[in-house]
């Protein structure tokens, strides 16, 4: 009996050790097509048009000037491509690029051995940057305005405060949630944009980009297709050109047509508003739980099976710009397109709601 349990055991560690490797694998092979895909520069860069020629006058006048860029904020819904800037941003200012996220600078010597190890001129791209602690923030100020970490030495009566220079950098932050940010850390930010949701035309030449670096054949129609339902993001643009792809090299010629994209984003469930199966179901569970609102978000995340913040940084943004549902004081609700949308029908008690 214990031979066989050994056996198990061995088997199950297999198990677990080929489920590591396979995730392992395909998180390696995301990062390689998020690489070969990012744009390297300006030119390559699609859309944000106000932002690109801001951004362009300001690294030049840095660039004349000998001085470092001002320290940049952007903030919009995930997937507009502020990494992506970022690394845009470096690549023209013929500088490194260190990146980071917010969450994984906990402790005070995770700040500070990022900012020491920084080379002059060099820029560092903090994520979700809303999310710092406030130890660490403060840390980031007298760096950020002045170049300077103040670091303690000695205890109690020794006690002695020193200011240690660091390299002049440029600090690149993002964030889903700009008002989540400390006012003194939003303060010290010399340039701040907003990243919009991309058109369908700027979607059209992204996901046209991407299936020419990637050897996929795409018609117009076809590229049409896919960025009508991409939700206004380039990520889930590119996502879904990988997935059309696989379906008209299985069921097709490998040509990605309208038919075709039509085809795999049906099989997909994601409809002609780029609305998938998640968004129907907040939807429809405000309508039929909640009798279309106003309910509160912790109610919707926990009835779905969902994170609070997915729900507000992946979800909402998309549904309230497009108008389907309404944030109010006492909590969601969906509006009269949303209804249409889903094709429910709203009764007059409902109608009077909304048009309050």
């Amino acid at each position: 009996m214990t031979i066989f349990s050994d056996d198990n055991n061995f088997k199950s560690d297999n198990l677990d050790r080929k489920n590591k490797e396979i995730k392992a694998e395909q998180n390696d092979f995301d990062k390689s097509f998020e690489n070969n895909i990012r744009p390297k520069s300006f030119d390559e860069y699609i859309g944000q048009s106000a932002l690109k020629g801001n951004l362009k006058i300001s690294i030049e006048a840095a660039k004349k000037r000998g001085q470092v860029l001002d320290h940049l904020l952007f903030y919009g819904p995930p997937g507009l491509g502020k990494t992506t800037l970022a690394g845009v941003i470096a690549a023209e200012m013929d500088s490194e690029i260190k990146i980071t996220s917010a969450p994984a600078l906990e402790r005070p010597r995770d700040i500070i051995g990022i900012l020491m190890s920084l080379k002059g001129g060099e820029v560092l791209f903090i994520d979700e940057i809303h999310r710092l602690n406030k130890i660490a923030e403060e840390i980031l100020y007298p760096a950020m305005e002045d170049f300077y970490l103040d670091m303690t030495t000695g205890k109690a009566q020794a006690l002695k405060t020193l200011r240690v220079p660091v390299p002049k950098f440029t600090l690149i932050g993002a964030t889903t949630k700009a008002g989540a940010l400390s006012g003194p850390l939003r303060d010290r930010f010399g340039i701040i944009h907003r990243l919009e949701f991309y058109s369908p035309t700027e979607l059209c030449a992204v996901i046209k980009r991407t299936a020419s670096i990637l050897n996929f054949k795409i018609e117009e129609e076809g590229a049409k297709a896919i960025a009508k339902r991409s939700r206004g993001t380039p990520r889930i643009a590119n996502r879904l050109v990988k997935r059309v792809a696989d379906y008209a090299l299985v069921k097709s010629n490998g040509i990605i047509n309208e038919e075709i994209a039509n085809q795999a984003l049906d099989v997909l469930k994601i409809d002609e508003n780029g609305l998938d199966t998640t968004d129907r179901s907040l939807m429809r569970l405000i309508i039929e739980k909640y009798d279309g609102g106003p309910v509160g978000i912790e109610t919707i995340a926990a009835a779905l099976g969902e994170d609070t913040r997915t729900i507000e940084d992946v979800y909402e943004p998309y549904l309230l710009q497009e108008g389907l549902i309404q944030r109010t004081p006492r909590g969601r609700k969906v509006s009269p397109q949303g209804y249409r949308h889903l094709g429910y029908k709203q009764n007059s008690n409902q109608q009077s709601l909304f048009d309050l």
